[in-house]
């Protein structure tokens, strides 16, 4: 045997992909995402593993993201919340590639009270990487949040993900800029105008975000603000917007974690610093390789 596995994450837009021996990561590959028109996930993912079969075929293939959606290479049914890690790693499905052995892990599906269902396909994976890298989170009530295109808010108690609730903060944020009139166009450049900004943005979120919208054009017309702060404005209404309406649906914790891109987890951790939330940042990809590990 050639003593390695591969662990990847494979998304719509990406596939990402880590050589593991013996608990290390020693390389990465790259390839299209699976929702890529025409694409054949075979002939894919043997092309991405090409650089590493000189060394033998792996001993064993884990996936997760959108691989086991409906559009995917092999549709995964949805596993129920409350999901301990046990259960989600039961509900993979198996097949081979080559003769190797490919787990594509299931999502996560929860309903809230009132009925209305919500999905994650990837997340999951991050949540009981979080779980696996942070011990306290074990115990108790926790909540993790995963910011970006669809944001996720979950709720962890005592090791299991019990629900979660999704936020299209990310891509809200793209459509606005790309196709609204408040901000079609415009490109970030000054980075101190953008901050401050964001700052206002964050304030304005409590008393509103869609009255609130509307403030990032009129600004630039009559209060003398540059399109890198009308930029920022947005970003810091819809984030702040996220944050006030996600702690009054799912209550208060001890402690939140976020995990994400750095950037990223940056703009929510000013966030939370601003109404003085304390939070736990914890990396993506150390979460992903942990979960599926």
């Amino acid at each position: 045997m050639s003593g390695y596995a591969v662990l990847g994450d494979w998304g719509t837009t990406r596939l990402r992909l880590f050589r593991v021996e013996a608990g290390v990561v020693t390389d990465r590959v790259f390839g299209d995402g699976i929702g890529t028109p025409g694409i054949v996930p075979e002939a894919v993912l043997r092309g991405a593993l090409a650089p590493w079969l000189a060394a033998g075929a792996p001993e064993a293939i884990r996936l997760c993201g959108m691989v086991g959606a409906r559009d995917g290479w092999r549709e995964v049914p949805y596993a129920d919340c409350p999901a301990t890690r046990d259960a989600w790693l039961k509900a993979a499905t198996g097949l081979t590639l080559d003769g190797v052995p490919v787990s594509i892990m299931a999502g996560l599906a929860c309903a809230d009270a009132d009925g209305v269902p919500d999905v994650m396909r990837g997340e999951e994976a991050q949540l009981y990487g979080a779980l696996a890298l942070s011990p306290a989170l074990a115990t108790g009530r926790h909540i993790v949040i995963l910011p970006g295109t669809h944001s996720k808010w979950a709720v962890i108690e005592d090791g299991a993900i019990t629900g979660f609730r999704t936020i299209l903060t990310g891509e809200l944020f793209a459509l606005l800029r790309q196709h609204s009139t408040l901000a079609r166009g415009l490109a970030a450049g000054e980075a101190g105008a953008e901050a401050e900004g964001f700052a206002a943005g964050l304030a304005r979120a409590e008393t509103g975000v869609l009255s609130g919208l509307f403030g990032a054009r009129a600004m630039q017309l009559r209060g003398g603000k540059t399109p890198d702060w009308a930029l920022g404005y947005l970003s810091g209404l819809l984030i702040g917007g996220e944050i006030v309406e996600m702690r009054a649906a799912l209550g208060e914790a001890a402690r939140m974690t976020i995990i994400g891109d750095p950037h990223l987890v940056d703009r929510y951790q000013t966030a939370f610093e601003r109404i003085g939330a304390v939070v736990r940042r914890l990396d993506g990809d150390a979460c992903v390789l942990a979960g599926l590990s």
